[in-house]
Parts: structure tokens; C-alpha cells; sequence
């Protein structure tokens, strides 16, 4: 099988170069562009790896498709980027990766400890030699309840983290899980929204979730509710998330993801003008820390992706040939 990669990262190249030895691979040949700018690059390709850079659509499917190109297997844990049922339509076979939810969950406790003890005033006021204290008391996790939205893989190791630092947890789930059941209690969703003093999202991005955090669901929540987003921007409506900041409904706001952060995140843009108005707005409060979508980024879950979305490319491209 060759293989034809996508938006391939520095950090990711020796990854590839391993994966290169594996048994029934011809070749890996490494692209740093995304599909859409070099449709000629997967000429020759038994499969395609992608990221999130561009939307997989009709139309670009069928393009893909018709290079001969009938795998493709994005490197997130997430596949909102490709119209799966255009895919199917285009013949074209569609997986994603998972890796170990360490990464994620301890870079969620990261971003739940900066906002409860106020990490980024502080830090900011440091930087111009002022060391007082009004205003940066901050709260234990051992004081509060925490509602995990979503209880898979990720959803039950932050649980786990929380429960060690003695905070209550409040858990909703399609499906319960039996870990998180010895660490805590599942309620319904607008239960966990009434009861909960932090709340965590740990869903993927569907129809069903679209704007799960939005007006209606902030007036459920406690005055000074604090939401922390590692899983996708679409889960939560930029508008009411503003509104909840600038009227204190929202206490604290942790975001690793943002709607727009195509072609921000992940980019150096130092001396550029960032058109996301929604992102610079939300930015400059002090009770809010939004980071370039990097929860994933260690160098245990970059090796997991590069060699998972290979194993995943391989068994399809078999299934392809039976």
C-alpha cells in the first residue's frame, strides 16, 4: 500500500519514518499542504492521511476519489471535517484515530486549576511588578461540583483526576460508564447544568450537540458557572459565551478550541490581522483563557496518531482488496 500524507507537521516526520518499516507498506510521501491545494499528490496513493485543515465535502471526495484514492483517514480523534455521507456516496472509506486520553484530560485539569486560581491576572500583573493579592482568591476542587459532559475515553480519566483533587463529580453519558460510576453520579443533562459550580465538555461535535452551551442552557447554570471546552468549538455559541462573560453568568471561561480557529490556530500569524473578532473579544477578559488547540499535543498522542491512522489505512485498504 502507498500512502499519501496531508498537513504533515515537523513533530510528526519521525513518527512517519517508523511507520515507513511497517509490513505492506510501499511508501509514505509526506506533504506539508492540505488535499485541496495538490489534488496531484495522491497520484499513485493507495490511501490519503489527513487533518483538519479543509473540509472534506461532494465535491472534494469525488476529486479524491477519482485520483483513485478510496481511503481516507483523518489523524484526530474527531471526523466533523469530512461529510461522511458524501464519502460513502464517492466510495470512499472513512476512519479516525484515538489515542490515550491522558493528554487531553491532564491538559483539561491544567486549564481548570489556571482559572480557579486566577493563573492569567496574576501573570499579567507580574510582568508589571505588581505582586498584590485583591482579586486573585481563588476556590479548591475539593469546594465544588464538577459536571462531566461526556463519559468515554477522555471524560473518565478528567473524572478520575477530579475525584483525586476531592471534587464532587456529576456525570451525563449516552452511555454510563462503570469507572465513573465509582467516582461519582449520573444525572441528566439539565440536572448537571443546575447543580454543577464547573462544567466540562467531553462530547463530539454532531447535529445532536450543535450549540449544547448556549442562552437557554447558561440559564440553567449557577451565577459564575465555569466552563472549560477541550473537545470542539461547535459545542458551545460564541454569542451567549460573550454575553455570559460581560454580564458575570459566566465566572471563568477555559477554552481550547474556537469556532473560526482554521487558519489561526497552529499557524504563526505575529504580524498579521486575526479577522476572528469573536476571538479577540473573548481574549482580553481576565477570566478567560483560550489556548491555540493544543490538548493534545504530546509527544505520546502525536506518535499514537501517526501510527494508528496507519494501521487504520491499512485495514481498510485490505477490506478495499477482499
Amino acid at each position: 500500500m502507498r500512502i499519501a500524507a496531508f498537513e504533515v507537521r515537523p513533530d510528526e516526520r519521525a513518527a512517519f519514518a517508523r511507520e515507513q518499516e511497517r509490513p505492506g507498506i510501499e511508501g509514505i510521501a509526506l506533504h506539508e499542504g492540505s488535499i485541496d491545494k495538490d489534488l496531484s499528490a495522491l497520484d499513485g496513493a493507495d490511501a490519503a492521511l489527513v487533518l483538519g485543515k479543509c473540509h472534506y465535502g461532494e465535491e472534494l471526495l469525488h476529486e479524491i476519489a477519482d485520483r483513485g484514492v478510496h481511503v481516507l483517514v483523518t489523524r484526530t480523534v474527531g471526523m466533523d471535517h469530512i461529510d461522511l455521507e458524501a464519502a460513502r456516496k464517492a466510495g470512499v472509506a472513512c476512519d479516525h484515530v484515538s489515542y490515550a486520553p491522558d493528554s487531553v484530560a491532564d491538559f483539561t485539569l491544567m486549564l481548570i486549576l489556571v482559572v480557579l486560581r486566577h493563573y492569567k491576572a496574576a501573570i499579567y500583573r507580574q510582568n508589571v511588578n505588581d505582586y498584590s493579592l485583591g482579586g486573585l482568591m481563588g476556590r479548591t476542587l475539593s469546594s465544588m461540583k464538577v459536571g462531566i459532559v461526556g463519559t468515554g475515553q477522555i471524560g473518565t480519566a478528567v473524572a478520575e483526576r477530579l475525584h483525586g483533587f476531592g471534587a464532587e463529580i456529576l456525570a451525563y453519558g449516552h452511555h454510563e460508564n462503570g469507572r465513573v460510576r465509582e467516582l461519582g453520579t449520573y444525572v441528566g443533562l439539565d440536572e448537571l447544568f443546575a447543580e454543577s459550580d464547573m462544567i466540562s465538555l467531553h462530547v463530539p461535535a454532531t447535529p445532536e450537540n450543535h450549540h449544547m452551551i448556549d442562552r437557554e442552557a447558561l440559564a440553567k447554570m449557577k451565577d459564575g458557572i465555569i466552563l472549560v471546552n477541550t473537545a470542539r468549538a461547535d459545542l458551545m455559541d460564541v454569542e451567549a459565551l460573550t454575553e455570559g462573560i460581560e454580564s458575570g453568568k459566566i465566572g471563568a471561561l477555559a477554552m481550547d478550541v474556537f469556532s473560526g480557529e482554521q487558519g489561526i490556530y497552529h499557524a504563526a500569524r505575529v504580524n498579521d490581522i486575526i479577522s476572528n473578532r469573536d476571538m479577540a473579544y473573548l481574549r482580553q477578559f481576565p477570566n478567560t483563557v483560550l489556548t491555540q488547540h493544543m490538548a493534545f499535543y504530546t509527544q505520546q498522542a502525536v506518535d499514537e496518531m501517526v501510527s494508528h491512522a496507519v494501521e487504520a489505512a491499512s485495514r481498510l485498504f485490505g477490506s478495499e482488496l477482499v
